[in-house]
């Protein structure tokens, strides 16, 4: 029989890069890229928060939440850009990974908690739009390892 631990440090699935974006200010639109640089312990390259928080280098959602995130506030859909995060994932539970490594493609990343919506979301998505994405928000990470992030690039976990 497996243990608990067991069943939470065995993470077989692996995910892919749908969309990436970068955010040149405070306020500015998100860029979509292909692909970015990102450089560790400074972040992306292109976006507002490089250099900023060693805790916040990237942000990350799970595509699977935007639908959610979408009925909470009775919206046909949500597009990534809206909720301002960096990478946009498919096919893993990014919440597994909280306080463990994770490659993207070439860039090693340690998960440092989890990226909580802002009052923006209001304004945004409208009213309601920040409790919606409460749960939804996904997590921020670390660059341990920098590299390219391409769009379509794996997302697995690393076991050290």
């Amino acid at each position: 029989m497996k243990t608990l631990q067991h069943l939470i440090d065995t993470l077989p699935q692996v995910g892919t890069v749908e969309w990436i974006g970068v955010r040149p200010a405070r306020r500015e639109a998100m860029n979509a890229v292909a692909s970015v640089y990102a450089e560790a312990g400074q972040g992306l390259e292109g976006d507002r928060y490089r250099g900023r928080s060693g805790k916040r280098d990237i942000t990350l959602i799970q595509a699977e939440h935007l639908a959610a995130i979408a009925g909470c506030v009775g919206l046909p859909s949500v597009a990534p850009d809206q909720l301002r995060r960096n990478i946009v994932v498919r096919g893993v539970n990014l919440l597994a990974f909280r306080n463990k490594v994770m490659q993207i493609g070439a860039v090693k990343v340690l998960v440092t908690g989890l990226c909580h919506p802002c009052s923006r979301m209001e304004e945004i998505l409208g009213p309601g739009g920040y409790n919606a994405m409460r749960g939804h928000g996904g997590i921020t990470a670390r660059v341990i390892e920098g590299g390219t992030i391409v769009t379509g690039s794996s997302v697995s976990y690393v076991d050290d």
